[in-house]
């Protein structure tokens, strides 16, 4: 008889990373990372079928967007190459989704592997609904005007304008955890515990390199898996010893390094916090970025002008280390002196290197956002450029209403579209959700 997996509901946060943009690439530095209120929710169930039918399929569904579904068949490969899923064609066209399928072969590998050791060899066909709070998408997406947490868009996700709050990492991470949630019981991975969180993440970070072709810094999925946090990141060999997915041996290598080696990842979470009354808030700037070029040039600057950048990345360090310190012992009025002088050498680090890390626009939006009452200053967070802004601002309404109300003008001034965004700054990462939240997307 098979056996019944639950419906579990999973959701894990976006990120900003507010210092560290740059530095947090070498072990030598940290990366203050902040975890964010707008969450990407991933619900998991079973799929239920007439009575003598059989599936081997995960369906995974985002019906905030237009034909957004993706249909994955999955096999166990020969020579211990693990789960290998291959996409099946939904209508007339497959759209590929790297993140959705890479996260696939990677979680249901790790599960089958363990369920195999325990004598469980059952791999039922699943449901996975992924839900998108509003902040992920920017204004300028269209939707069908109903007012809710989750709008419903007029598009499909190609055609999302993105606000750039860390979507991939986040998606890969819940995606993860539901997986873990639904086929493995609580004594096998429970998402609350410091070892179920641990399991998560090496898996994640996994994951979400290989999604992205590359072994990137991770504190994006480490905000996910911890929320806020002091980062430093994993050495790059860690992931880069495993093989593709679906290849002989990729099975026992992937638990090798989710489970068999310790990570050298520092992810500090103890005493991290923003003042009491002080918020954590971001402001979209429909532009873009593209910040894989920015890196390279970046990175290409400080390999060619070693002694000038790494005593820059030094004395940024010192500076970060210095705002996170006032942010944690309430040191309010520090606050806008050290916002200053991080962004000071920031902007020296965009002149050095040719990379507009905090553009001539951004600086005058920041310094004029920055002058409205109850705004402690702000900055262009992780690899800088034109898509974001992050706030520190009193948390009250009158200091929002002001805000709204500068960013409003200087939209009409500058011919830009410039928002306060909802989300906010909080610390927890990834939880076990309530399933009655989704009622009405939940079929």
């Amino acid at each position: 008889m098979a056996i019944k997996h639950p419906t579990v509901a999973v959701s894990a946060p976006g990120k900003v990373l507010l210092a560290g943009g740059y530095l947090v690439l070498d072990r030598k530095h940290t990366g203050l990372v902040f975890g964010l209120s707008a969450r990407i929710n991933v619900i998991a169930g079973e799929i239920h079928t007439s009575q003598g039918v059989q599936l081997n399929e995960i369906m995974v569904d985002s019906p905030q967007f237009l034909d957004a579904q993706w249909r994955y068949g999955y096999h166990l490969a020969p020579e211990g190459g693990g789960i290998k899923v291959t996409q099946l064609q939904v209508g007339s066209v497959i759209c590929k989704n790297s993140f959705v399928e890479t996260t696939l072969s990677y979680a249901l590998t790790y599960i089958n592997r363990l369920k195999s050791r325990h004598s469980d060899h059952s791999l039922n066909p699943s449901r996975l609904i992924v839900l998108a709070d509003n902040d992920y998408y920017s204004q300028s997406t269209p939707t069908n005007g109903e007012p809710g947490r989750f709008s419903k868009f007029t598009v499909p996700l190609s055609g999302a304008n993105k606000t750039g709050l860390g979507s991939s990492a986040a998606l890969v991470t819940s995606l993860t955890a539901a997986l873990l949630s639904h086929y493995l019981p609580k004594n096998l991975f429970d998402i609350s515990s410091s070892s179920g969180k641990r399991t998560l993440h090496n898996l994640a970070q996994a994951a979400h390199c290989a999604a992205q072709g590359k072994v990137g810094s991770g504190f994006d999925v480490a905000a996910a898996v911890y929320g806020s946090c002091l980062y430093r990141r994993f050495s790059p060999d860690l992931l880069s010893q495993l093989p593709e997915a679906g290849s002989p041996g990729f099975s026992e290598k992937l638990a090798s390094v989710v489970d068999g080696v310790v990570w050298d990842v520092e992810v500090q979470t103890e005493g991290l916090s923003v003042p009491a009354g002080m918020a954590l808030r971001m402001c979209d700037v429909d532009c873009g970025s593209q910040t894989v070029g920015m890196v390279k040039k970046v990175l290409a600057w400080r390999a060619k002008d070693a002694s000038v950048s790494g005593e820059l990345w030094d004395k940024l360090q010192t500076r970060n280390e210095t705002l996170a310190a006032a942010l944690r012992d309430g040191n309010v009025a520090d606050v806008p002196a050290a916002v200053d002088a991080v962004r000071e050498l920031i902007r020296e680090m965009g002149k050095r290197s040719d990379v507009p890390i905090e553009p001539e626009s951004q600086t005058e939006l920041l310094d004029a956002v920055s002058a409205v009452e109850g705004v402690y200053g702000g900055v262009v967070p992780g690899a800088g450029g034109f898509d974001a802004l992050a706030l520190l601002m009193k948390d009250d309404e009158e200091t929002k209403g002001r805000v709204e109300e500068r960013v409003a003008k200087w939209s009409q001034e500058k011919d830009s579209k410039v928002r306060l965004l909802d989300v906010k700054g909080e610390m927890e990462g990834v939880r076990c959700e309530d399933l009655d939240i989704y009622s009405g997307w939940i079929q």
